[in-house]
């Protein structure tokens, strides 16, 4: 997390170099935007963190809910030195936190900040960036390099990475190749799991006709090669259909050598470890009316999650805990380490989202639902967005149900939501 004196010298370099006479600044004024929101979480009372809690109070304590507070500046300065073309984007990001029942916190960051030039055309930029792969709406196998965070309750910009990137534009053709955190080649690899890992990233775009064409590769320090493809069409006026595939030799996932021991452990089972080769699929269409009404359908499969018979063993593991005599607290700590991978982009390898939405004049309107068939679990999310000219209102809630032994059931919320006001500037 960069300190405020840290992010007092990247302004003022960057004031230094959009300032100075060799570097005459051509760029738009800079935007903000201020947000307010009340993030909304209520505890589940079934699932692993509550027995838990039930059988030792306090082991985990629940996410409270919280109001929040963010102030957000971006800016994209261009500028000639030396006869060459550069620009300078900056993504700078401010909040506070008043959780209830807890003190309050402040912090900041950089979310951008990437030097970029152009030669003929080749585009080659340096720095902390947000780059954005796949065709896709609820999950995305081939964001390779952000490794975005899907279906949150409210949208923001996400946290750049760092890399080194160079492109190649062409009339319907674009090549993008990316050396995604090139200053944690050396880490551990404990540290480097996920989005976190040096690689190299290759992406290729062609569109032919109504037709766009995507091609994509990795190679990841310590997961190796992993190749995909996908394909988005404009079937009609109406209709688009997207598809998205990729293949892995190794990925990154959450393994425990316990099975359904229901013997407690002194320390967390639940690690992140480097597995076998796995695949990742989408299927998907949208559909959009003549009175701006949107449909979407998504099917996927996420071979990085647990398989069905990890979790029928995580079930046994948590029900031979309940029933152990060992020490209350013993048993506490365990369970709560049994939500260990429920932090994974999914819960059940295979999936099926709907979202369907409505957009009359300045309102947005949408219900959608995931639904993991394997168990009948699903999460339904309303929302409701109104678009001024300066300012923005939000409102969502999502709620998480399903038979009993549904993983969706098992989560530490039950319910959560948000309400929130913008104001850009």
């Amino acid at each position: 997390m960069p300190t405020a004196r840290h992010l007092t010298r990247t302004a003022a370099l960057a004031g230094l170099l959009i300032g100075t006479p060799l570097a005459q600044a051509e760029g738009a004024a800079p935007s903000a935007e201020l947000r307010l929101h009340w993030d909304a979480r209520s505890t589940n009372a079934t699932g692993p963190i509550a027995a838990a809690n039930q059988l030792s109070p306090g082991t985990a304590a629940p996410t409270p809910s919280a109001l929040v507070s963010e102030a957000e500046l971006r800016h994209t300065a261009h500028a000639r030195l030396a006869g060459q073309a550069w620009s300078l984007g900056t993504g700078l990001l401010a909040w506070g936190e008043q959780p209830e029942g807890r003190a309050a916190t402040a912090r900041a960051r950089v979310n951008e900040l990437h030097l970029g030039t152009e030669l003929g055309s080749l585009s080659l930029s340096a720095g902390k960036k947000v780059i954005g792969w796949d065709v896709a709406y609820g999950f995305r196998p081939n964001d390779t390099v952000q490794q975005e965070a899907r279906r949150t309750l409210l949208a923001s910009n996400p946290e750049g990475r760092g890399l080194l990137q160079l492109e190649h534009f062409g009339a319907d053709t674009a090549t993008a190749l990316v050396w995604v955190n090139p200053q944690r080649l050396n880490d551990p690899t404990d540290a480097t799991r996920g989005a976190g890992e040096s690689a190299l990233a290759l992406h290729t775009y062609r569109r032919s006709g109504a037709v766009d064409w995507h091609g994509f590769a990795r190679a990841g320090r310590h997961t190796g090669a992993s190749l995909g493809a996908a394909v988005a069409w404009v079937a009609g006026d109406e209709t688009e259909l997207h598809a998205s595939w990729r293949a892995m030799l190794r990925h990154d996932g959450w393994q425990s050598p316990l099975g359904a021991s229901p013997a407690p452990v002194a320390i967390n089972p639940w690690q992140q470890q480097t597995l076998g080769a796995t695949q990742q699929w989408l299927l998907g269409l949208i559909w959009t009316g003549t009175l701006q009404q949107s449909l979407i359908v998504e099917a996927w499969h996420d071979g990085t999650a647990p398989s069905d018979a990890q979790w029928r063993t995580w079930h046994r593991r948590n029900a031979g805990l309940l029933a152990s005599p060992a020490p209350a607290a013993a048993r506490a700590g365990n369970l709560a380490w049994q939500t260990s991978p429920f932090n994974g982009q999914s819960l059940r390898r295979d999936n099926l989202f709907v979202r369907a939405a409505w957009q009359p004049g300045e309102w947005t309107l949408s219900l959608d639902a995931l639904v993991t068939p394997i168990d009948g679990g699903h999460a339904f999310t309303a929302a409701v967005q109104w678009q001024g000219n300066r300012v923005r209102l939000n409102a969502a809630w999502r709620i998480y149900g399903g038979p009993a032994d549904a993983l969706m059931t098992q989560l530490p919320q039950k319910h959560s939501g948000v309400v929130a006001a913008t104001v850009a500037f």
